[in-house]
């Protein structure tokens, strides 16, 4: 008997079984099939898919036999991958100088012996996909063209259990770093707010005690400390809302009272030293739907419709019309409009358009980011339309199922 030697690139080839951790893996039916599919194409009561590890030939999947795995210096696949050739057949082992003696031969009656590396995009040989029979025999060409076949079947099957294994991977990665960014926030918010509460009471507190007093550089000064502060407030706000978001995915759908839904747009958003016109039409008094996702939505909307426009006379529409699978509504505005060079970035997650509101501060880049994000969530798509010192459209839809 001859003990096959290691590859020269035995560590490479080793860390790239490693890679895919099917080693000790239990059976899988994909695998199985495929075992089953060789075995009664080739005729051979023995068909295995095998990974050859430091010590031992594992078996992925074995057909025909109880064993699960076999030791690698007394194993025909370990011969098979130092073979130049995309095919080992030995027609009779008991006749073959490598085999004759090998416990498999004479413990197991392994005559025949055929396989095929299963070699990886990075041109490593994992192991075999081989088939064993009790009698010497030979194969045809259409069965040497079926088992070359299905080893490349193999092998996208290892491919696609390595990419499911680095997505799952990912996905806990990316939860992981979700939750710690949401625990960020939730400290941000209760640490900074607090104080940001205090600096804007005590700047009117400053302002109110000196009035008539402080020249007009000393209140701008002051003006522009209250700007600020509402500015940082409003990103921690936001920031914390994005990071909420999951949380209000999760709560069921209620049936709305759509004037109801408007009437409270209205008391969230409208500044009663704005001169705001509502206009606002539906197709179905009540909508099912989550309460807590379309109001953060339609509010977003709607203040953002308040904030940038400079008319004289604020004009916002609320429009629902009802289709079989979905509430699609429109919200549009007579406002500034969004600049055309910042159209592709407007639903982006920290991008701002740089332009101040009517009430002199800028955007923090969220909120829109966080609209996109619910909608899509409720099976829904947002698009807009917008025109600079004409106004913008936006265009929602939310999933009834």
């Amino acid at each position: 008997m001859t003990v096959a030697k290691f590859p020269d690139n035995e560590d490479h080839r080793q860390k790239a079984v490693d890679t895919y951790k099917l080693l000790n893996t239990l059976p899988e039916e994909t695998y199985d099939n495929i075992t089953s599919i060789t075995s009664y194409i080739l005729d051979a009561p023995i068909s295995l898919i095998t990974l050859l590890d430091y010590d031992r030939n594992f078996f992925k999947s074995h057909k025909g036999t109880e064993l699960n795995e076999w030791p690698r210096k007394i194993s025909f696949c370990a011969h098979a991958i130092l073979s130049e050739s995309d095919i080992t057949i030995v027609e009779d082992a008991r006749e073959d100088e490598r085999f004759a003696d090998n416990p498999f031969v004479t413990e197991h009656d392994a005559v025949f012996y055929a396989g095929v590396p299963l070699v990886n995009p990075q041109g490593y040989k994992l192991g075999t996909l081989c088939v064993f029979d009790h009698i010497p025999r030979q194969l045809d060409d259409a069965q040497i063209k079926a088992l070359k076949t299905l080893a490349k079947q193999v092998v996208i099957l290892f491919e696609k259990h390595l990419q499911n294994m680095q997505l799952l991977q990912l996905q806990d990665k990316l939860e992981k770093r979700n939750t710690d960014l949401k625990k960020y926030t939730d400290i941000v918010s209760h640490d900074l707010k607090s104080p940001l509460a205090n600096i804007i009471s005590l700047t009117d507190l400053l302002a109110e005690e000196n009035r008539g007093i402080l020249n007009k550089s000393s209140l701008e000064y002051i003006d522009y400390l209250k700007t600020s502060s509402y500015a940082l407030k409003d990103y921690i706000d936001g920031l914390y809302t994005f990071y909420e978001n999951d949380e209000l995915l999760n709560r069921k759908k209620e049936v709305i009272l759509f004037s109801d839904l408007i009437n409270i747009i209205k008391k969230i958003s409208d500044n009663k030293k704005d001169n705001i016109t509502y206009n606002y039409n539906t197709e179905t008094e009540y909508i099912t739907a989550n309460k807590s996702v379309l109001l953060q939505v339609l509010v977003n909307l709607v203040t953002n419709a308040i904030k940038y426009n400079n008319k004289p006379e604020v004009k916002i529409e609320i429009f629902c019309k009802d289709t079989k699978d979905y509430y699609h509504f429109i919200v549009k505005d007579n406002g500034n409009g969004i600049p055309a060079k910042f159209i592709p970035i407007i639903f982006d997650l920290f991008e701002v358009v740089g332009e101040k509101d009517r009430y002199g501060n800028i955007g923090s880049g969220i909120g829109l980011a966080a609209v996109k994000k619910l909608i899509n969530n409720q099976d829904g798509e947002i698009s807009f339309e917008s025109e600079e010192g004409i106004g913008t459209s936006f265009n929602f839809t939310i999933a009834k199922s």
